[in-house]
This record gives C-alpha cells, structure tokens and sequence, in this order.
C-alpha cells in the first residue's frame, strides 16, 4: 500500500521521482481535506448558535502530535536529591511537654528531649476599638486628635488588606471565596468594599511597579517579550509580559501593535516621534518606497521629536493620499527612531521573542525561540509512512542541534560558533523528500541570523520561557476572574501581578512586602533596589557590559 511504501528502494531515477511527487500530493490533498472539514465544522456550529442552539464541544487530545509541547524532546532528565522537610521551617515558640510523673518508676533517669515540629496556624481577626484623645484649646480655637497609627485608615488595618491581596493576586484566589474565608473568621466585609481594597487608593504600588520596571530594563541590555489576550469590560486587549531573570512586568493594552509594544517597553508611556537617520534607515525596512521617503525628507522637520496628534496632522495635511497601512509603517519607523535614540528611559538592545511581525525592528537586535519554531514542526501531520520517518529523523537532529548550542553557551569559541553555523545550514538546506516538512525547513532558514544570535551572545536563552510562563500566569488569573471591568481594575490587575511575579524571583515573601508597605514600617527594601543590586551577577557580554 502507499502509505507503508519507501519510495527510496525504487532504482529508477525519474519514477522514484514521480512516486515521491505523488506521495506529496497526498499529503497537501490530505491537509486541505482537514482542514475543509474544520471549516466545514466551524460553519456547522455557527449556524448552530445562530439558531439557539449549541455547536460541537472542542475537546483537545491528549497525546498524538496535536500537542504542540516540546518537553519531552527538550528535557532531560536530573537525578532526584530529596531535601529535608523541616530544615528552613521556622520556630515560633518551644513548649515542654512533661511526662507524668505518677507513671514513672522510681529508677527513671532523665535523658534529655525527643523534638518533635509541629506546625498549626492561626486565623482570626483582631479587631481594635481606638480612643482617639481629643483637646480643645480655647485660645487657638481649635481642636487636637490623635493620629491613628501608620497603616490604619478606613474601617481595614494593614493585616487584612495585606492578606485580600495576597489571596487575590498571589494566590489567585476570587472575591467570593476571599469574603467567604473572611466570613468564616467573623470578620464584617461587603463585596463593595472588598472590591475598593483591591483596586483603589494604590498609587504607592503603581509607583513601586514602574520603579521595578524601569529597573528591570536597566539590569540587562535583553528582554523576553510576549502577548496574551486580556478581556476589560467586555473588549478583548491583549497583556504584554517582559521579563528577565530579575522581574517580570504586565502591562495591558488595546492593541498588540509595534506602537503598543513600545508603550510597554517605555514603561507605559506613550512613544514619540523622530524623523532622523534611524528612521530614514527603518522606512525601507518597513516597506515604505523612495518615493514616499523623500517626500517625508521635505515635509518633516530633521530630529525634531512631536507626539502622536501632532504626527497625525502632519501627515494628513502634507501626505493626505497615504494609505493607511504605509501610514502605519512610517509611523512605526519615527517611533522606532526615536525610542532608540532617546536617553531618558532605558533602551532595550535585544530582544528574545517568537516570530511575530509585530516584534521585527523593535531594537537592535532580535532572538528567537527555538521552541516555539519546533511547534511548526509539531503541526505537521504525514499520513505516509515514509513522511512520518523522515519528520521524526529531522526532529531527532533539531534537538541534537540544540542541545549542542546548550553546550556552545558554557564553552563558546568562534571555531564552535562555525560548526554549529554549519550544522545548521546542513541540518535546514537538505531536502527530505516530504514536500511540508522542507517548505517549513526553508521558512526556519530564513530566519537563521536570528535563530543563532546565541552564538553571537552566549548569555541568552535560546527560548523565550520565561515570558510564556508570564503569560501563563495572567491566564490562570483570567480563568479566576474572566475579566477586568475598568481601566483602574485592569491597572490594578497589571501593577500587582509585575509585583508578585519580580518578588518570587528575588526570594521575597509577597505578603510580608505588601504589609511592610502597607503598614508604613519600611523594613524590607524595594524590589526595585533589590534589581539594582543582583544585575551585576547577571552575564553580560563584553560589547553590553554598562557602567564601571
């Protein structure tokens, strides 16, 4: 049968040709028959809904190659080292426990203590009536209050506010469930209030989150960058994750274009325009023609830098019949420009991400994940014998070739970096036969410069994990709570999930900060400090190393 049949035992040249041509055929008759059929599902079920009635549950598989997860590929096993339980737990108090004397016979000799931990916890409420001293002076006329201590305002102290948001945030746990456990301890709160401590009066958190932010980019000329979609108020936005070793950063927009992404790599803040040499060299870049780049050239004034209204009306009263996507593009490039040419903010050098265009001309350099192009390779489906040994060869070497760059990263040297160019080339330019498998081959080709940045600058990933895991968080939050209903809940959303996130990567205690914060003491220093002062473990290359 064909689809057991090796077209490679067939001596003859030209038919081994034409089988293997038939053979693939196959194979794209096969990929537009599925993917009709999913269509054809997709409408079915649309139609469904639009009578009432309900279409056909998605269920996912659980194994095959419709897992796009490469983990098991990937992974390696490590040798298991059991720690002991009890050694980092902390003692609160030591009660001795006697033996009744009665009991004992009177040649008993005391020999010491047994220990024995036992942890337990305590949940109730401390609810504290002040007496506020009050004079009057009759000479000033005016009446003297004592102060209530620092952290307790309004009808909450520091403790539970520190805990809702702890439970919230930290532990992703949702309003109900957090005034059902308050309810239980007796405690008196309504779900309006329990909304306003989450979401209101938090200018000091705002302030602290921007302060890791910017800290964060200052602490590595790289980055981890990536999207997931966010709903506030019913409208689909999209949550951007940047990140490094030392902190991980949320920040919500409407949209994911490169003008958002740049709002998110400036802290927020809204980009601005440049028309100067960088920009003249990304217009090209972006697909704006020489015609329109010498007409910009005369139009706009050199270096001179304008926000996006003023940007806007120039070019609707000097290039009014640019279209909207080369409208686009050229704004792109003037905000690009001026981005990485500014110096009052932190500028990103490299940035790690997956292949969306939307990343491309950001900044300087640009990496990509190797896991995320295997999943290309996931999604092919051979229904042939011989295309299914011939993807399962290729996958084989892929991550022979990256485990080799693993290796490349704890010993580089410029004859390594040649062979694994060679490798790559050798492993991307031979043809398998398997029609799919060698256009998607000839896809990751070219992408090769940034595929092997690694070899360039040992000291990044060669995945973009980390920013996926961020993103997975804000998934979990969003299965919790669907969704944010306003700007202030969705900021509120973002500053403190920058703020859980950076102070697990520092080893920070998140309820213990948030407290400390609250409650005014000042005891535990700012993530943002924290930042500062771990960024020079991190490797830097000798081309980025900053400062003394």
């Amino acid at each position: 049968m064909l689809e057991d049949f090796d077209p490679s035992t067939i001596e003859d040249e030209g038919l081994r040709q034409i089988v293997m041509y038939l053979m693939n055929m196959v194979e794209n008759l096969s990929a537009k028959v599925a993917e009709q059929a999913e269509e054809i599902q997709r409408l079915r079920d649309e139609n469904n809904r639009l009578k009432g009635e309900q279409g056909k549950p998605r269920v996912l598989p659980n194994k095959g190659r419709a897992n796009l997860s490469s983990e098991k590929e990937r992974r390696k096993s490590k040798p298991h080292h059991k720690a002991n339980k009890q050694a980092h737990i902390q003692i609160d108090r030591e009660v001795v426990v006697k033996v009744d004397q009665e009991r004992l016979p009177a040649d008993a000799v005391f020999k010491g203590y047994e220990e024995v931990v036992v942890q337990d916890l305590e949940f109730r409420t401390d609810t504290i009536r002040f007496r506020k001293e009050k004079y009057y002076s009759p000479s000033q006329k005016q009446t003297y209050l004592a102060q209530l201590p620092a952290g307790y305002q309004g009808q909450f102290g520091p403790g539970v506010r520190a805990w809702v948001l702890a439970l919230y945030f930290a532990s992703r746990m949702s309003e109900p469930k957090i005034l059902e456990v308050l309810h239980t301890v007796g405690m008196s709160m309504s779900a309006g209030q329990l909304s306003n401590l989450l979401i209101k009066d938090q200018e000091p958190f705002h302030a602290e989150s921007a302060a890791v932010v910017q800290a964060g980019l200052e602490s590595s000329p790289w980055q981890h960058l990536d999207s997931t979609g966010t709903r506030v108020n019913g409208q689909n936005q999209h949550c951007h994750v940047l990140c490094n070793p030392l902190y991980t950063a949320y920040c919500t927009t409407p949209s994911k274009d490169r003008l958002s992404l740049l709002r998110v790599l400036l802290g927020g803040a809204d980009p601005t325009f440049r028309l100067n040499e960088r920009a003249l060299e990304l217009l090209p870049q972006l697909g704006v023609g020489k015609k329109w780049c010498s007409t910009l050239t005369t139009l706009l004034p050199h270096d001179h830098e304008c926000n996006e209204k003023q940007i806007d009306a120039l070019l609707d009263s000097g290039l009014p019949t640019l279209g909207p996507h080369l409208r686009k593009c050229v704004k792109d490039a003037f905000a690009i420009a001026a981005y990485r040419t500014q110096t009052a903010y932190p500028v990103v050098d490299l940035l790690l991400c997956d292949d969306a265009p939307q990343f491309n001309c950001l900044t300087a350099e640009l990496a990509l994940c190797w896991i995320h192009e295997f999943r290309h390779y996931k999604k092919l489906t051979p229904h042939l014998s011989f295309h299914r040994q011939r993807l399962d060869t290729f996958c084989e070497s892929f991550w022979v070739l990256y485990r080799d760059l693993l290796a490349y990263q704890d010993h580089p040297s410029q004859q390594k970096a040649d062979a694994l160019q060679a490798d790559f080339d050798r492993l991307f330019k031979q043809p398998s036969g398997y029609q799919q498998l060698d256009e998607r081959k000839a896809r990751t080709l070219a992408k090769k410069d940034h595929l092997l940045m690694v070899l360039s600058h040992p000291e990044i990933l060669l995945h973009n994990n980390p920013a996926e895991l961020g993103a997975r968080q804000r998934v979990r939050k969003r299965d919790v709570s669907l969704q944010a209903r306003t700007r202030e809940g969705i900021g509120a959303w973002d500053t403190f999930e920058t703020l859980v996130c950076t102070a697990k990567k520092l080893g920070v205690n998140f309820f213990r900060y948030v407290y400390d914060r609250i409650a005014q003491t000042n005891t535990l220093p700012s993530l943002a400090n924290l930042i500062g002062e771990r960024a020079q473990d991190l490797p830097l290359a000798a081309s980025w190393r900053r400062g003394p």
